[in-house]
Parts: C-alpha cells; sequence; structure tokens
C-alpha cells in the first residue's frame, strides 16, 4: 500500500496539490502572499502601502480545478469579497486592485502602476497569459482606455477591459447609484460565472445595502479558451507615484455553486489615514504648551534648527500645479535619492541640462534625473501640462518619464536608469566597440518602433525633436529606448503643430526646419535618418576637420552609392560578420529617410515595413537622391505651398505615394 501511494504522488503533475477544501473556502488561512501583500492576524490582508511602485499579491494557495479535461467547458464558479481602499491623508489613490484568475500561484516579472501587477509593457494581450481578471480601478490610464478614475472592469490576458462601468450599484427600481472606490469604505464585491449561459457578472454594493438583482458588469464570453484546468485564485493590487493601501477583508469561494455570504458582524477593522497631517502637528503643540517653559523653549529652538536645515528643500505648489499631482515628484526625495546631485553621481550632460543617476527613498527604485535647462519663451505651466501627458506613454521602447520636479525655476524630469547607458557611449567611447551588426540592427528598429509609437499609434501625436545616439539609452538586454522628452511638442492626429524656434541638435535638423522652425513627424524622421546612418558607420553626422567629400555624413554616403561601392562607408568594428543585404538596406533607408525634400521621406509605419522586409524599397531610389536640383526645387515649392506632387515632382509621384503607403 506504502509503494502504491508513493508512486501515486510520484505520477500527480507536482503544480496540482489536491485542495484540501474541494473547490470551496472560507477565507480559512490556506493562503501564500507575495510583494508587499501582508497577511494580519486579526483577519485582515493588506496588498499594498504607502511604498511607491510596489505591487502586492495573495492568492489561495492551492489550484482549483476549472475543467473536467484540459480541452473541456468552464465549470460555474462563484466568488465573493469584501474589500477597502484607504487613501494616505487624501492624497489621490493609485492604482486599484484586482480579483484574478490565473495558472501560477502569484505573477512573477510583472510592473506596478498601471498594470496592477498582473502583467508588464511586453505581455500585454499574449493569449498565453491565461489570466482573467476582475478590476477595480482607482486610476484613469489613456493607452488603457479607462473610462474614468473610478470604474471596475473585466480584462482577458489585458488591462484593457472587455467591459468596464463606473462603480456603483443598481438599485430595484433601476435609478444608478455612484459609489466612490477609494472611500476607505467596505464595499462588497460578487463575481459568478455561468458556465451553460457563458455569462460572467460582477456585482458591487456597499455593506449596507443587500446584494442587488441587476449586476454592475455582464460579459457573456465563454472563458473554456481562458482558462486552464487547474487555475489559482486570488488578489493582485499595485501602486505608482500615487500611493494607497488596498486590504481585504473577507472572502469566499465556491465552484459549481453560489458562494456564502461573508459574516459582516466581525470583519476586521480598516485603518484609515484621512487625518490631515496638521492635526497631528495641532496635538504636538498641545503637548508643548502643557510643558515647562524651558521644555518649549528647547523645543522652539529645535524646531526653528530643523527648519532653516530643510528651507532649501521647500518648494512652492501653485494651484494649477495640483492637477499634475500624480507625475510630481518632491524636490527632497530627488536631493536624497542623488545624494544631493553630487558629481559622483552624474551621468552625463548636454546642452539642455545634467543627468543624475539616484536611488529612491523607501521604494529603492532606480532613477535618472535631467536637469532641464527650461526655455523660458514657453509658459510653465504648458510644459509641465506637456510633460504629465508624456508621463502617461507607455511603450517598450520608450524610456519612462515617471514625473517631474519643479523649484524656484528649476525643472528636472525623472526618468527610468538605464543600466547600458546611452548608445553614443557604444559608438564613440567604448574601448573595444563591442556593438556587432545584429545588436545595431535591433537597435534601429528598436527605436524605429518607439518612434512609431510616437507619431502614429498614441492618441496624440509626440514629436520628439531631439533624436540622436545620446538620447538612446540601452538596458540591461542591450533593449534600446527612446529617451528624453524635454523638447517633445504634442499635437493631435491631423492638426500642424505650430512651434516659432529651432530645437534639436546640430546634424540632426532637417532642412525645413531649420528654414521655417515649424517641427513635424517628417523632421523627425529626418533626425532618425541620420542615426540610422551613424549608427551603421559609426561616425558623427558632420566632421569639421574631414576633407570635403567626407566631411557630411548624408553626402559622403551618397557618393559613395554613386561610385558603386556603399559597403565603403560601414564601420570597421562591426567585423565581417553581417549580412550584406541588411547593411545595404539601412543605408538606403537612412538616405531616403535624410532626404531633403520632407514630402518624399516615408511615414514611421513605412519605415518599420522596410526593416522588417515586408516592403521594398523603390528602385529608381538612387537616382531620386541623386536629383539634387529637383530636389532644391521640391522644397522650395512646398515652402510656398505648393503640392510637393506638382510637375517638378512628375517623376517622383509614384515613389512618393509608395513609400507613403507601402506595397
Amino acid at each position: 500500500m506504502f509503494q502504491l501511494i508513493m508512486m501515486l504522488l510520484l505520477f500527480f503533475p507536482k503544480n496540482v496539490v489536491s485542495d484540501p477544501t474541494g473547490g470551496e473556502f472560507n477565507f480559512n488561512g490556506f493562503l501564500y502572499a507575495a510583494g508587499s501583500a501582508h497577511l494580519k492576524s486579526n483577519g485582515l490582508f493588506r496588498l499594498t502601502n504607502t511604498t511607491a511602485q510596489t505591487a502586492g499579491q495573495v492568492f489561495y494557495n492551492y489550484p482549483l480545478r476549472f475543467k473536467d479535461s484540459p480541452n473541456g467547458t468552464v465549470f460555474s464558479f462563484s466568488t465573493t469579497f469584501i474589500f477597502a481602499i484607504a487613501s494616505h491623508y487624501g492624497a489621490d489613490n493609485g492604482h486599484g486592485l484586482a480579483f484574478v484568475l490565473c495558472p501560477t500561484r502569484g505573477l512573477s516579472n510583472v510592473d506596478p502602476t498601471q498594470y496592477l501587477g498582473l502583467f508588464n509593457s511586453t505581455n500585454m494581450g499574449d493569449p498565453s497569459n491565461h489570466i482573467v481578471a476582475v478590476e477595480l480601478d482607482t486610476v484613469q490610464t489613456a493607452e488603457f482606455n479607462d473610462i474614468d478614475s473610478n470604474h471596475v472592469g473585466i480584462d482577458i490576458n489585458s488591462v484593457i477591459s472587455e467591459v468596464a462601468s463606473s462603480a456603483g450599484y443598481f438599485n430595484d427600481d433601476g435609478t444608478f447609484v455612484n459609489l466612490f472606490l477609494s472611500s476607505g469604505d467596505p464595499m462588497q464585491v460578487w463575481i459568478e460565472y455561468e458556465s451553460k449561459q457563458k455569462q460572467l457578472n460582477v456585482t458591487l454594493h456597499p455593506l449596507d445595502v443587500s446584494k442587488p438583482k441587476t449586476p454592475l458588469l455582464s460579459l457573456e464570453k465563454d472563458l473554456s479558451p481562458y482558462l486552464l484546468e487547474y487555475m489559482y485564485v486570488g488578489f493582485s493590487s499595485s501602486t505608482g507615484i500615487r500611493t494607497a493601501s488596498h486590504y481585504i477583508l473577507g472572502w469566499t469561494f465556491k465552484m459549481n455553486g453560489t458562494a456564502p455570504d461573508i459574516d459582516t458582524a466581525h470583519l476586521p477593522e480598516v485603518p484609515r489615514f484621512d487625518q490631515p497631517r496638521d492635526q497631528s502637528v495641532k496635538g504636538v503643540m498641545a503637548i508643548t504648551l502643557s510643558l515647562s517653559g524651558i521644555t518649549m523653549l528647547i523645543v522652539l529652538i529645535l524646531g526653528l534648527w530643523l527648519f532653516l536645515k530643510r528651507k532649501k528643500l521647500l518648494e512652492v505648489i501653485e494651484d494649477w500645479e495640483v492637477q499634475f499631482g500624480p507625475h510630481r515628484f518632491a524636490y527632497k526625495d530627488l536631493h536624497t535619492a542623488t545624494k544631493g546631485f553630487k558629481d559622483t553621481e552624474l551621468l552625463g550632460k548636454g546642452g539642455f541640462g545634467k543627468v543624475f543617476k539616484g536611488t529612491l527613498p523607501v521604494s529603492n527604485i532606480e532613477i535618472a534625473v535631467k536637469m532641464v535647462s527650461h526655455d523660458s519663451r514657453q509658459g510653465m505651466r504648458e510644459f509641465i501640462a506637456e510633460i504629465a501627458t508624456i508621463g502617461r506613454l507607455r511603450h517598450p521602447n520608450l524610456v519612462r518619464l515617471l514625473g517631474y520636479c519643479r523649484r524656484k525655476g528649476e525643472l528636472y524630469l525623472v526618468y527610468d536608469c538605464m543600466p547600458k547607458g546611452s548608445l553614443d557611449k557604444f559608438l564613440y567611447h567604448q574601448q573595444n566597440g563591442n556593438l556587432d551588426w545584429s545588436k545595431r540592427f535591433k537597435i534601429i528598429k528598436d527605436v524605429a518602433s518607439g518612434l512609431c509609437y510616437l507619431h502614429q499609434q498614441w492618441m496624440q501625436v509626440i514629436i520628439h525633436r531631439d533624436i540622436k545616439p545620446a538620447n538612446i539609452l540601452l538596458d540591461g538586454n542591450m533593449n534600446a529606448k527612446l529617451g528624453d522628452f524635454g523638447l517633445a511638442k504634442l499635437c493631435d492626429h491631423g492638426i500642424d503643430p505650430q512651434t516659432s524656434y529651432v530645437a534639436g541638435t546640430l546634424g540632426y535638423i532637417s532642412p525645413e526646419l531649420s528654414r521655417t522652425g515649424k517641427a513635424s513627424t517628417s523632421s523627425d524622421v529626418f533626425a532618425f535618418g541620420v542615426v540610422m546612418l551613424e549608427i551603421a558607420c559609426g561616425r558623427k553626422p558632420v566632421l569639421p576637420r574631414a576633407s570635403e567629400s567626407e566631411m557630411v555624413l548624408t553626402d559622403w554616403v551618397l557618393e559613395c552609392w554613386e561610385n558603386g561601392d556603399i559597403l565603403q562607408v560601414v564601420d570597421q568594428r562591426i567585423g565581417q560578420e553581417y549580412i550584406e543585404e541588411q547593411v545595404k538596406l539601412v543605408l538606403k533607408l537612412g538616405l531616403l529617410c535624410s532626404h531633403p525634400v520632407a514630402a518624399i521621406r516615408p511615414n514611421m509605419s513605412s519605415i518599420i515595413q522596410f526593416l522588417d522586409s515586408v516592403a521594398q524599397l523603390p528602385h529608381n531610389l538612387l537616382d531620386i537622391m541623386s536629383a539634387q536640383e529637383i530636389n532644391r526645387g521640391a522644397q522650395i515649392s512646398c515652402e510656398a505651398g505648393n503640392s510637393p506632387q506638382s510637375s517638378s515632382l512628375a517623376s517622383l509621384t509614384f515613389t512618393e505615394s509608395f513609400v507613403s503607403h507601402g506595397r
């Protein structure tokens, strides 16, 4: 008998341990906590606290069987839980919590903030996630199409909800009552899946109201393709720059039946943080006044000393700036993180400011802080509004702008820290020049992907205006990310951005930008074309001491191409291990992108098609690049307001259409 039992244990799947409750449990202690989560002895468990940029998870310790076979139909199930989200001293809250079904006990390699500790920027929407969740979201994220900053949504393999509704419940007469998720008041949620009808219902209500008959959300969808035979159930929550404490006070679950209701008479109390900080100060003052005169004098002297010591770290927050609060850092935190902006923490410097590395206190997140020499011609309010908008961008090939800080007219931009530094260091300052061609080609494709997102895929058009190797940063795995949005401009799709002065770096500024001062997506493409050539050739755009033929990079590459030896320009440090056709593609595409006529340059989606070999470059591209007289005439014509497809460009009309739209 003993041998039989041992054989059964050996052949039973290791990740499937028998659930001692048979698919029904009542908050009975079989729980697993990870991240910032903490299980308290009074029955309360907390998912997050005041720590920024963190995620907390609590899962039932055993997998539950949701199907009778891997390809079977998902059983009916029901769960209910009571939660509370407590704000910290009236601060904005972030980012919410989610009930989650997933294949593993806990989720690894996830991001906090708007991802709720469920996903990261690379696996969003991946069908291999096999994650179904119900989110209680307290921050509106535009890139995820959130309807507001106080909503409930049903998510499948992504935090872009299948269906969503503002938080609340329906009375029996059909009227809708709003609820504020971050009020700190306990609320109850019911999540019920009916297998036969293939319908998932979500109901929310306060504790003093019986479960409404009409659910808040209903999703008619067969969950069988998304759930595996065995799944774990639990909760996940996260904070970003905004923080809040997310609590679960009670939880029951039942497979093939209705989850038992929760006894609300014996719930643990929710810690409150709604006392404003000045109340504690008043308490201290009351105690101080009751002390002897000598003690009071000592306290006052000590307080005055501390005030004078920290006065240099104080900052003023104007009323209009409150709306951008989620992206605003305290100067004292940045001062501490960078060790007082010491030179030992300096990562680099350029024409628009110095960049320091740092580690945020409490959260220990590594950051890069750029001190921006802000152009006084643009109002600080408008500038910060744009910074707050850009701070919502999330793409694997963009450096995250975490926020900003403003103090005494100085502006500080806070980014994710990129451990490998900037691309220009690898191109010009590495002793061994250890960037082989495969790495260089991937860097080009990474930057193209990020720039395409800025130009064509986000809700607004973002013109970077300073694309160059110094602003292309590399993470620990040599993935390239476009950074430094200190000069970026926003406009709506189809609207011409209005700028009145030239911004950028010499060598990367397009001809039309230098004459008119009007930046556009096309001027970004010009700079990207120069960068492509720079990566392939391993030299800067302009070499003042070089011969006349080699002084300007674009002219040199074009001349070598016309002479039949375009590979002559390739950086010798790459070695011989490269694909010739791939290198030629980059050189020719770089020339096309940096064409002096803006109308002939391709857009970023077409560039990606060329790099992926989905589309082919025009067969007469060399003729187009060599037609300098036509190019100059076309430029003048375009700037005068004439169509780029006028008679002077008749021979290029097909090409212009081709590179804009692909095959």
